[in-house]
């Protein structure tokens, strides 16, 4: 019970967090996170959490539509993986994904029932009720809040042996359908990353592009063979105790704020040399624009 009520308050915060706080904690690898430490795998809820935050890393919503409720799918498939046994590639495949997918509902709800607030709101400003605002606005986090606390709540109080039996056939008789949804869950990143691509200006910097794959793969390689001989020297002598895992991801980062440093500096250059920012006086800088019309010269 003490974990429901967690993972219930914490599904209530995070949506709070994502429309005003903007503390990073609603971001589905934090979701991954607290749910793990909640469930005690904090392994299976960073795996789940790190593959939904990449499922979801070009997916954007604009001005009143609605989108996935990512978090709350990652709460309950951890949740739900680690209580059950089932396996994290097959719980973002089977739980996280369609339960992001029905929590659109209970985001068009909220936003329903917050229109009662905001025209309260309406006549306190007309009335100078500064306090009124200001109550109202608060008020209006309720809907919110509990647009994801209600649903997070109920399946995880009535959910779980209906999961469990789920699981249990995925991992026996229907183990072609659960190895399915695992490899399923699996390629789900390579999903995000391709909505990623699709809207970043890859045709005019697709050398970065290929310089990216290939030191990844290089420091990878490279990285993975040392890594592999530091667990052989851990067997010849236990004070070997050394840890290379992050090594190959440190190095992709220095090399990525290199690139961007360089970029940045021909971009301030660039900016410069046309007058942008020396407040000389007359006509601006022509813009760049493609075929379709888009400025392409505001781009790093």
């Amino acid at each position: 019970m003490v974990a429901i009520a967690l993972l219930t308050l914490y599904a209530g915060y995070q949506i709070l967090d994502e429309l005003q706080i903007y503390s990073a904690m609603s971001s589905p690898v934090f979701a991954g996170l607290v749910s793990g430490l909640v469930m005690g795998d904090m392994k299976a809820g960073l795996m789940i959490g790190a593959s939904v935050q990449l499922m979801v890393l070009g997916v954007g919503t604009f001005g009143g539509a609605s989108k996935i409720d990512a978090n709350s799918g990652t709460i309950l498939a951890t949740a739900f993986s680690v209580s059950s046994g089932m396996k994290p590639a097959a719980a973002v495949a089977a739980i996280a994904v369609p339960v992001a997918s029905i929590m659109i509902q209970t985001d068009i709800l909220a936003r329903f029932a917050n229109t009662f607030f905001a025209h309260r709101i309406d006549k306190m400003v007309d009335e100078y009720n500064y306090k009124g605002i200001e109550r109202y606005f608060l008020a209006g986090a309720l809907p919110w809040a509990l647009s994801r606390m209600i649903p997070v709540g109920l399946a995880l109080s009535f959910g779980g042996g209906f999961v469990t039996n789920v699981a249990h056939v995925l991992n026996t008789s229907w183990k072609w359908l659960g190895d399915g949804l695992t490899t399923a869950g699996a390629v789900l990143p390579a999903v995000g990353f391709a909505i990623l691509l699709h809207y970043l200006p890859v045709k005019k910097h697709f050398a970065y592009l290929f310089l990216g794959f290939t030191f990844t793969m290089l420091f990878t390689t490279l990285f993975g063979s040392v890594q592999m001989l530091g667990t052989a020297m851990t067997e010849v002598t236990k004070k070997f105790t050394a840890n290379f895992n992050g090594l190959s991801m440190l190095a992709m980062a220095f090399i990525a704020f290199a690139f961007a440093a360089i970029a940045y500096q021909q971009s301030t250059a660039l900016h410069d040399s046309t007058g942008g920012g020396n407040g000389e006086s007359g006509s601006a800088p022509k813009k760049n624009t493609n075929e379709e019309g888009e400025i392409t010269d505001d781009e790093l």
